[in-house]
């Protein structure tokens, strides 16, 4: 159960078009959790101005229309207000329910030619390719945040066992479909992108796709878990795209 007090939540102002809502200093399934079922609380709200929120590690960005919000006796600012209507809402979260995000299992294949890095990733920490594909496909991993690039996911928590700094000299492009690891996250590359990750798998299937309804295949508080194919595998479902 979600059970915030006004202490449990910061506010600060971010520029003059939007607030950010702090949750927690910690990024984990938990605090990502309490993250989207406060979003889909305050969207619920149908608040006059509030144009879109934006799930974070640790934060909900606000953005809102100011002019929504102004205070006739200009006693207090936009920001002020929109932060006193949220802090009066606070108390109806007390009953408001946290569910883990739906599943979505994604084809990957590790092979060596969608799999840069998988030798050398190993190879740091002792492991055989295949203890890494174990370790790897192995794990439910929590949707964290969309950021860097449109669909990009940040997915968590990586296994110790598998944790690098980001390479010293990124790519100029990283194929769309990459799956790799950096630090505590792994992740997919949505389209062909500069990057710095890790790369030791690809997916055929497409991340973003700005003319669908919903245009990222996966959202913040979603669960993911990568199921090993191989390569004939991914070129099939490549072609039925």
């Amino acid at each position: 159960m979600l059970n915030p007090t006004n202490t449990d939540l910061s506010f600060s102002p971010l520029g003059d078009r939007a607030l950010l809502v702090e949750v927690g200093d910690h990024a984990d399934p938990a605090t990502v959790a309490r993250i989207r079922a406060l979003a889909d609380y305050l969207a619920r709200l149908r608040l006059p101005g509030v144009l879109d929120f934006v799930p974070a590690l640790c934060t909900i960005g606000v953005h809102y229309d100011p002019e929504r919000w102004r205070d006739q006796s200009e006693a207090r600012t936009p920001y002020e207000m929109l932060v006193a209507r949220i802090q009066q809402a606070l108390p109806e979260l007390a009953s408001l329910e946290v569910s883990d995000g739906p599943l979505r299992e994604i084809p990957v294949c590790y092979e060596p030619e969608f799999a840069e890095d998988m030798e050398a990733l190993a190879g740091a920490h002792g492991l055989s390719t295949e203890q890494v594909i174990e370790i790897h496909s192995g794990t439910v991993y929590t949707v964290y945040m969309i950021g860097f690039a449109p669909g990009f996911a940040y997915l968590g928590p990586l296994d110790e066992r598998l944790e690098l700094p980001r390479r010293e000299t990124p790519r100029a492009r990283v194929p769309a479909g990459s799956v790799a690891v950096a630090n505590q996250y792994t992740g997919i590359y949505p389209a062909d992108l500069p990057g710095g990750w890790h790369v030791i798998a690809r997916t055929p299937l497409p991340l973003f796709d700005s003319s669908r309804d919903q245009p990222s295949l996966l959202g913040a508080g979603d669960r993911v878990q990568f199921v090993p194919i191989g390569a004939a595998a991914f070129r099939k479902l490549q072609r039925g795209r």
